[in-house]
């Protein structure tokens, strides 16, 4: 027996192990399955014998029936006494061979799930070889600690990427504040500015990170209208001109015929509206960024395996760019929070590294997916999103 590590002070709670528990569980089975067999050969055997008798025309009180029923009563005593006992001890040896495999399994994982709550997340729970359900149960318990391990290592590289995000707007607001102390600088128009632009950059920071993390919890509000692709793309496009005006980058939207979404447009202008900015700072002077869409067919089957988009019919919303391109091998991260493929030229751009993961977030929010293809270094990249017809 072992004391309950939860029992209320003053209360002493003793419970079983599982194996101890499981075998005296079985043990009163098999005494129970015994009594019960006696108390009905007690009950039954005796008439039945008694009837057969007379069945042979034997006179119940001579001494002919007496020796019979005396070598009656001795063959089945001894006969059911013996099967009894054998009966019992094999019943007992498998129950405790049983009991000892599940009370190995139950405490292998208690102690897993104990190592995994203390925050060793790489532990493994075997498969105990007892059934389905504990197979379940093992590989539920592996799962969990795998997301765990994930999480850990998420929560770790976010927080260093954000003290490291942090590092360089602090840096410089630091310098020329001390330089302004010291009378160095002056709080001109320039100074100012740089300040200004450092504190914006902390601000963007904050809010981005505020926002990805609401968008992947599912907290951000999505409250979906009828609208249309058209109108959406439209929208996103007249905010976005005057930034592309100012580089020098073409800004083109293709005709296509307008197709009926049931979205939040602000959530949307806000994807898109990211997509804009993030082919912007990866296009130089001189470059094109085309925004183009075109209806899915309702029997077409849905892009990515797992995606949770369903309905008659979906649109795919694509926003290519002649740009720098993206690497095979960092094409698979871009949508992971603080990656860049080039960390010093992003962060010149002034790109937080989180924009396309609230993207994502946000497309999937409204039940589409969101991807990115591009050939290589040089070649451009398209971000494409497939929403759900209304």
């Amino acid at each position: 027996m072992t004391e309950s590590p939860q029992a209320p002070p003053g209360r002493r709670a003793w419970r079983f192990a599982v194996g101890t528990g499981l075998m005296l569980a079985m043990t009163v089975v098999v005494l129970a399955t015994a009594g019960s067999a006696l108390l009905v050969a007690w009950l039954m055997a005796p008439n039945i014998f008694h009837d057969h008798l007379h069945q042979a025309g034997i006179d119940q009180n001579s001494n002919q029936a007496m020796h019979v029923e005396r070598a009656f009563t001795d063959a089945v005593g001894l006969s059911w006494g013996l099967a009894a006992v054998v009966s019992a001890i094999l019943a007992l040896a498998l129950s405790w061979y049983l009991a000892r495999r599940v009370q190995r399994t139950v405490t292998a994982v208690a102690a897993s799930t104990a190592q995994i709550a203390g925050g060793r997340y790489d532990t493994r729970v075997a498969d105990g070889g007892l059934g389905r359900e504990f197979d379940d149960l093992a590989d539920a318990v592996n799962r969990l600690a795998q997301q765990l391990e994930a999480s850990e290592a998420t929560r770790r590289r976010m927080l260093s990427d954000l003290a490291h995000e942090m590092r360089t707007p602090l840096a410089t607001i630091d310098s020329y504040l001390e330089a302004i102390d010291d009378g160095v600088r002056q709080p001109d128009g320039d100074t100012m500015a740089i300040l200004h632009a450092g504190t914006d950059r902390l601000r963007r920071l904050a809010e981005d990170v505020s926002s990805v993390s609401r968008a992947q919890e599912r907290a951000l509000s999505v409250i979906p209208v009828r609208t249309t692709d058209r109108a959406l793309q439209e929208t996103a496009i007249a905010a976005a001109a005057q930034k592309y005006a100012a580089k020098g980058v073409a800004l083109r939207l293709d005709d296509a015929p307008a197709v009926t979404v049931e979205v939040d447009p602000a959530r949307m202008g806000q994807v898109l509206g990211n997509l804009l900015n993030n082919a912007l700072r990866h296009t130089p002077t001189g470059g094109l960024v085309r925004v183009s869409s075109k209806q899915e067919p309702s029997h077409a089957k849905p892009w990515k395996a797992g995606s949770n988009s369903s309905g008659s019919g979906h649109v795919l919303i694509s926003v290519s760019d002649t740009g720098e391109g993206i690497a095979p091998e960092h094409l698979a991260h871009v949508f992971d929070r603080f990656y860049r493929a080039d960390t010093a030229r992003d962060r010149d751009h002034g790109g937080s590294g989180i924009g396309l993961t609230i993207a994502r977030a946000l497309v999937e929010e409204h039940g589409g997916t969101l991807w990115a293809a591009s050939d290589g270094p040089g070649a451009g990249a398209v971000f494409t999103m497939r929403l759900p017809v209304a």
